[in-house]
């Protein structure tokens, strides 16, 4: 079945994280997404981690779906092939994402003059367009200072990088956007995205702002326990740590009875003076509660956990390591329709997800490798610029342009 986004041609120049998620995330739903490098890789190209032969599986993991090209940009005449496939023509093309500078000859209104309608959405670090990225960023944003163990007045960053992959998904929520947007009025534009911007706007959303501003509360680090309702690890008897977690009465109801700790409410309300139908009780609680939760689960090991957890409707989830989930964990499997083991180019056979959108009318279609760096250079070069082999061959013969390595 036809792809959600099939026929929108996308331009990607990028390196890092933010820009090729949200190429990628274009890509796997049926997007042509072609993403341009400089002779012999960008910035990104050999990041962590990386196989024993220094093959980069970050590269590969954010790059999936995607055509690839090749060219030399310190010349001029790379330049111009690559504006050429970003201003090409058709009702569906003229879409650039990027996170490099838009200025020189990747300005708005350098490329604009090759296609007046150009959709470009641009990533930026800060909103004055200085520098900054997700480890720098979130330090700025609060969090660090509410991560760590309890108690702890170190900050503590985050390895996930959080709000590179909010901006990523942002940035391809807004070129679909301004793609509609110009779908119905026949207009093009700049759109500017900052990673701070993102993140910064999270924080509002989800009142810590007004928190801060409004209680002058300090939000201070609690370890694992979840922030404003019951949520805290423990220990299994075969060694392991699950997270239980009640945030809804239902959730709560649920844990009490799959724990036996029901009869112990009560003393526990009269004794603090709560009311643990209440998530915010059940918080200000949850030592007094952890008490009774504690044993149970170190009588237990991992796996009669899981078969009572499940029966009772627990929330929870197991500690694991990247190890442990891929040997593990079903739902990071072949069982899970979102993954296929597919033969990844100088790295190996490894399993690759689908876009996780399932739509009910159309297919996600067959999970795909990153390209080889340069591969569709010349496939691009006569399908996007209609440029003819002997044309190609000259190109590559004055080192403009490369193919794959071999």
């Amino acid at each position: 079945m036809t792809p959600v986004l099939e026929g929108l041609r996308i331009v990607e120049g990028s390196a890092f994280v933010a820009a090729p998620l949200g190429g990628m995330t274009l890509a796997q739903l049926g997007a042509d997404v072609i993403r341009f490098d400089a002779i012999g890789g960008g910035l990104d190209y050999q990041r962590w981690p990386v196989t024993n032969e220094g093959v980069s599986m970050f590269w590969a993991g954010l790059n999936k779906a995607k055509r690839s090209i090749q060219a030399d940009l310190r010349t001029p005449e790379g330049r111009e092939l690559v504006t050429a496939v970003i201003t090409a023509p058709g009702p569906e093309a003229g879409i650039f994402l990027s996170n490099f500078p838009e200025r020189g000859w990747l300005g708005y209104e350098a490329l604009k003059k090759g296609r007046d309608d150009l959709i470009y959405v641009n990533i930026i670090g800060n909103p004055d367009e200085s520098t900054a990225v997700d480890y720098t960023v979130n330090p700025s944003s609060g969090f660090a200072y509410a991560t760590g163990p309890s108690g702890s007045a170190k900050p503590t960053n985050h390895v996930l990088p959080a709000w590179d992959t909010a901006t990523g998904l942002t940035a391809a929520l807004g070129l679909l956007a301004a793609e509609r947007f110009r779908a119905r009025t026949g207009e093009g534009q700049l759109v500017k995205l900052s990673l701070t911007d993102v993140a910064f706007a999270m924080v509002a959303n989800l009142g810590y702002l007004a928190q801060a501003q409004l209680t002058k509360e300090e939000r201070v680090s609690v370890g694992n326990d979840l922030y404003g309702a019951f949520g805290r690890d423990f220990p299994t008897a075969d060694g392991r740590r699950v997270m239980v977690v009640a945030i809804s009465l239902r959730q709560w109801q649920s844990l009490c009875d799959a724990t036996q700790i029901t009869d112990h409410l009560p003393a526990i309300e009269q004794a603090l003076g709560v009311d643990l139908t209440k998530e915010g009780d059940r918080y200000k609680a949850r030592d007094a509660v952890s008490a009774f939760i504690a044993p149970f689960i170190a009588d237990h090991t991992l796996e009669e956990l899981r078969e009572i957890f499940d029966g009772h409707d627990v929330c929870w989830g197991p500690y694991q390591t990247f190890t442990q989930l891929v040997a593990e964990d079903p739902r990071c499997s072949t069982d899970n329709p979102m993954f296929a083991m597919v033969d990844q180019p100088s790295i190996g056979r490894v399993l690759v997800p689908r876009t996780p959108l399932a739509y009910s009318e159309v297919e996600r279609g067959a999970p795909g490798p990153a390209p080889r760096l340069g591969e569709h250079t010349d496939e691009v070069l006569a399908d996007v610029l209609g440029m003819t082999d002997h044309e190609i061959g000259l190109l590559h013969d004055k080192g403009v342009v490369a193919g794959p390595a071999v």
